[in-house]
């Protein structure tokens, strides 16, 4: 039996270490808190992030990062992406040198542009082929429902994605490979920030033709950023892609749409992040950083762009629509 360990106790933290036991693994939870890693082995329940779903009597929790990872073959990580740097520098001294690190995270460092795989990489000090990245529609709630999806396990080494996948497929979660890492990486962190242009539309009072035109130019952009990075093309069609920025786009489980509606409606950052009770809505703070990406890259984001204007407060959401609807015609190709 693999021995597996989750970093992380939020809402895709739990849901995919219940993944991971439903799949056959020996898993254990880091909880920051003690007391709802008591929570979790005492009520098998994670009432603060899955309310309502019980969770598998063989998952076991801890407040000891150490003992989480004491002898583990994966080790994944599912904290914010902002925080994962000073996290993984205490942590780096325990992860077994052999294990396979698995990031969960959707979002580009501020300050450094590095990708989540990168961080971990130079942190821990492992080789790309022990690095590997779960993006696509991953909504956790639905996940730990047991409902029905699909994902992505990309790593640049086949062979260790393909190990993977085989640790975390169950009858209700299919994961795909893929050793495009930067395309993933990038259409999971960028379509936070989209998911926020479609949530500021919808709070506005605008309809699905609004929805549909951000997901597809904020999909466009997407790629721009990503060819110009060296992803394949391909990557931004597929479940990392277009699959997750559906997702996240359309979902009402979604923290990034969720949090763009009250930016919508008039509400300010400050009041959105308290209504949200500790959930983090990365794109938040990634758009500044995809936005610095894009900028020493040369490319273009107008989306990204007046997403990162009004969560820093330069401009409204009215002002948004009217900066995006008046640039200069051009073709779509």
């Amino acid at each position: 039996m693999t021995r597996a360990a989750v970093l992380g106790a939020g809402s895709w933290g739990t849901a995919f270490a219940k993944v991971l036991v439903d799949a056959g693994n020996d898993v254990t939870l880091w909880a920051r808190r003690p007391e709802l890693a008591a929570q979790i082995n005492q009520g098998h329940r994670n009432e603060d992030y899955l309310p309502s779903i019980d969770l598998p009597g063989a998952l076991t929790a801890t407040h000891d990062a150490a003992e989480a990872t004491a002898g583990a073959d994966l080790v994944a990580f599912a904290i914010p992406s902002q925080s994962l740097r000073e996290n993984l520098v205490g942590w780096a001294p325990a992860l077994p040198g052999g294990a396979t690190l698995v990031s969960l995270m959707k979002g580009v460092e501020l300050g450094t542009a590095k990708r989540m795989s990168e961080v971990i990489a130079e942190i821990a000090g492992a080789p790309g082929e022990r690095i590997a990245v779960v993006s696509g529609p991953n909504l956790a709630l639905e996940i730990a429902q047991e409902q029905p999806t699909a994902t992505v396990i990309a790593c640049v080494d086949e062979a260790c994605a393909t190990e993977v996948q085989k640790l975390c497929g169950t009858s209700y979660f299919r994961p795909y490979t893929n050793t495009d890492v930067v395309g993933c990486e990038l259409g999971g962190a960028v379509k936070n920030v989209i998911a926020l242009a479609c949530g500021i539309g919808q709070g506005m009072g605008f309809g699905d033709n609004t929805v549909a035109s951000i997901i597809t130019r904020g999909l466009a952009e997407t790629a721009r950023l990503g060819e110009s990075l060296g992803a394949d093309p391909l990557t931004f069609a597929g479940l990392a892609g277009l699959g997750d920025l559906v997702a996240t786009c359309n979902s009402r489980l979604s923290r990034n749409r969720t949090f763009g509606e009250r930016l919508g409606r008039g509400e300010s950052i400050e009041e959105a992040q308290a209504a949200t009770h500790g959930q983090v809505a990365e794109g938040v703070k990634s758009c500044r950083s995809v936005l610095e990406l894009a900028q020493q890259q040369d490319i273009d984001v107008p989306i990204t762009e007046a997403v990162e204007a009004v969560c820093f407060g330069r401009i409204t959401p009215r002002e948004m629509l009217e900066a995006l609807m008046s640039r200069s015609m051009k073709s779509e190709t």
